[in-house]
């Protein structure tokens, strides 16, 4: 960090700094404080401040020995294995679209980028309709193709997959663009020499295209598993962690004893409980990075 010399500056530095401190300190660490003492007090959100009473870690083992936390850890971590590879093999297949120089390539692109900056609840209403059991659109369609669909959102096997595909559906825009301008990156010789030794699309793609934007594919990796495991407003709107808690998940969760229970101590736990799961996730990615990723280019 660079730090002047000059008092003088040093005076402008921190004048123009301490709004920005300020707001870091109310809004980032004193709620990180507050949690972190909620956790281990049994603290009632509608009681006074002086009934909280000191438990310890007992807000945490009653957490995890209870038999509702697997149940929330394996709805979260289903949704996070449906979730990323989905939204990656979307993202690059409509990045590769829009690299591409076609007639109504402006309309395409816009019509992708549309569903990012689409309210969830206005998202979320219309998938309720799209994912309707009877007269929804997905199952009119796959009725068209002889397939019965399920009552996607009241179906406790269908309606996560049901969740995931409207969140592919209003995410896939946004990481197309890193997609696509990673591909921008890529110097076009590398082309020209696969096709002067022959190569196919297939080849190119996997021997030039994927090693090289692989950065970036890691970085939407990161980015993504971090997102899983804090996903939240599409559960909750669509299917407000139903039905029979088979969309419960860790956020979900959070905000229900907090905000419904008013339970924070228990709300605060789990979601340090969150935090270390997802500081083991990124901790395990970029352990493994090394074995795929290529910085060389």
């Amino acid at each position: 960090m660079y730090v002047p010399r000059n008092a003088g500056k040093r005076r402008a530095v921190t004048l123009f700094l301490l709004p920005s401190l300020i707001g870091i300190a109310g809004f980032c660490l004193l709620p990180i404080l507050g949690s972190a003492l909620f956790s281990v007090m049994d603290y009632d959100l509608l009681m006074p401040m002086d009934a909280m009473r000191f438990v310890g870690l007992g807000n945490f083992v009653k957490i995890l020995t209870g038999s509702e936390f697997p149940r929330v850890l394996l709805h979260t971590c289903t949704y996070l294995a449906l979730y990323l590879p989905l939204i990656l093999v979307c993202s690059v297949g409509e990045a590769l679209v829009l690299n591409r120089t076609f007639r109504g390539h402006g309309l395409f692109r816009t019509i992708c980028y549309t569903p990012v900056i689409t309210s969830w609840v206005a998202a979320a209403v219309v998938w309720q309709w799209v994912l309707s059991g009877k007269y929804g659109l997905m199952n009119q369609i796959l009725a068209h193709l002889g397939i019965t669909g399920p009552s996607w959102l009241n179906s406790g096997d269908w309606a996560m997959p049901g969740v995931v595909i409207a969140a592919v559906w209003k995410d896939t825009g946004y990481y197309a663009l890193m997609v696509l301008a990673a591909l921008k990156s890529i110097d076009v010789t590398c082309y020209e020499a696969a096709d002067m030794d022959g190569a196919g699309s297939v080849k190119k793609l996997t021997a030039i295209t994927l090693p090289l934007i692989s950065p970036t594919l890691f970085l939407l990796i990161v980015i993504n598993v971090i997102y899983g495991l804090q996903v939240f407003d599409s559960v909750l709107i669509m299917t407000n962690g139903g039905p029979g808690g088979a969309t419960t998940v860790f956020l979900e969760r959070i905000y229900k004893y907090a905000f419904r229970q008013y339970k924070m101590g228990l709300a605060s736990a789990y979601s340090w409980i969150l935090f270390v799961l997802i500081l083991l996730f990124t901790f395990l990615q970029f352990r493994l990075q090394g074995k795929w990723v290529n910085y060389d280019a």
